[in-house]
């Protein structure tokens, strides 16, 4: 049986090999997605002693065998008519320029989420489509029009380590759907990346996916609807996430280059240190969120700021806070509920439960605040 996390695994090396050998990008992740296809028919019942090495082979076949069959790109015919021998893949990783091409700053947020998944997680474009709940030829054409719009693109510029952080955060936001569960593959692409660069950003963010996804078994209850993390059951969380989660933040703040994925990763880990919600230290959340708020002025930094702050100084100290930010921010009518409620204004925050419903994204989080709403009005009729 073939262990396809350790064959994807293998996929960014082999394209940069190609890549570095003269094929375009295109044409290069297109053979290597070929050489899958091969290693998953013919490994189970022949499995090679050097799997990159075999990749690597196959692969450049593949793009000689498509690049000599296309007569408009006979031009190319002096950088492949020799084929470089079978044997082992060089040591060099190139996995980092990778990552750079496919958060390349022409892409759309969505563009380079996809070519990332593709060329450097290796999953296929049917599993990013299930992903991402999106027809498979829709993804086919978002992912061609990536790969065009970098096909020009050499390795030969340093990249933005921000914006591949960026990438990798909004591919582990998106959490589980289909049969890819993209949080496990967003901290397996971003253990690459730490292995690849020496960044306290990047050591930032593999802690802070660690220590959110510690929670995730505790998030939903078995019928599926959320789980406030006041009302988690901690028991539940993965303590082994959490503390190698915490270990790479105190050793990526001791280098004292702070950054918001250190931030953020450092109130996470005051959310898993607290033994009980009642014992959760607002105070130094409120000032870690004040050091995101410096770091970033995010409006949704904000209003969690806001929420923090109700918990530290009181509800009607959060509603003060609140009161500075724009009411269309998402979830400012679903903060603003929760804090009129512990003021003990429970029409008030009835009424904002049912209208923060109406906002919402997606459906379970709409389940939970109409629960709200109607365990608010129950309440008030007795």
């Amino acid at each position: 049986m073939i262990d396809e996390v350790l064959l994807r695994s293998l996929v960014p090396g082999v394209l940069t090999v190609l890549v570095r050998r003269g094929a375009d990008f295109a044409a290069a992740e297109d053979a290597v997605q070929d050489a899958l296809v091969e290693a998953l028919r013919l490994w189970p019942a022949d499995p090679p002693r050097d799997a990159k090495g075999w990749l690597v082979t196959v692969a450049w076949r593949k793009f000689l065998d498509a690049t000599r069959a296309d007569a408009a790109r006979r031009r190319r015919e002096d950088l492949v008519e020799e084929e470089p021998a079978p044997g082992p893949a060089p040591a060099v990783d190139d996995t980092l320029q990778l990552y750079f091409l496919c958060a390349h700053p022409l892409l759309t947020p969505a563009s380079a989420v996809a070519l990332t998944l593709r060329a450097v997680g290796g999953l296929t474009t049917r599993q990013i489509a299930a992903a991402y709940l999106v027809p498979e030829a829709t993804m086919a054409q978002r992912i061609s029009r990536a790969k065009r719009t970098v096909a020009g693109v050499r390795f030969d510029r340093p990249g933005d380590v921000a914006t591949v952080l960026r990438v990798l955060y909004l591919v582990f936001n998106e959490g589980y759907s289909g049969d890819v569960d993209l949080a496990a593959e967003a901290i397996r692409l971003t253990r690459q990346l730490a292995a690849a660069v020496d960044h306290p950003e990047v050591a930032g963010l593999l802690a802070l996916m660690l220590l959110h996804h510690a929670r995730r078994p505790a998030r939903t209850a078995p019928d599926g609807s959320l789980v406030p993390l006041a009302e988690q059951d901690r028991s539940r969380w993965d303590t082994r996430l959490i503390a190698e989660g915490v270990a790479i933040l105190q050793a990526a703040l001791a280098r004292d280059r702070l950054g918001e994925y250190q931030a953020q990763a450092a109130i996470a880990a005051l959310h898993a240190d607290a033994p009980t919600a009642a014992e959760t230290d607002w105070v130094q959340i409120v000032e870690w969120y004040d050091e995101l708020t410096r770091l970033t002025d995010n409006p949704v930094v904000r209003l969690n700021r806001a929420v923090a702050v109700g918990e530290a100084d009181g509800p009607r100290a959060g509603l003060a806070a609140l009161a500075e930010l724009d009411a269309s921010l998402p979830r400012h009518t679903a903060v603003a509920a929760y804090l009129h409620e512990r003021d003990g204004d429970l029409a008030t925050a009835a009424r904002l439960y049912a209208e923060a419903a109406r906002k919402a994204s997606n459906l379970a989080e709409r389940d939970h605040l109409t629960r709200q709403a109607a365990r608010l009005n129950a309440h008030r009729s007795r």
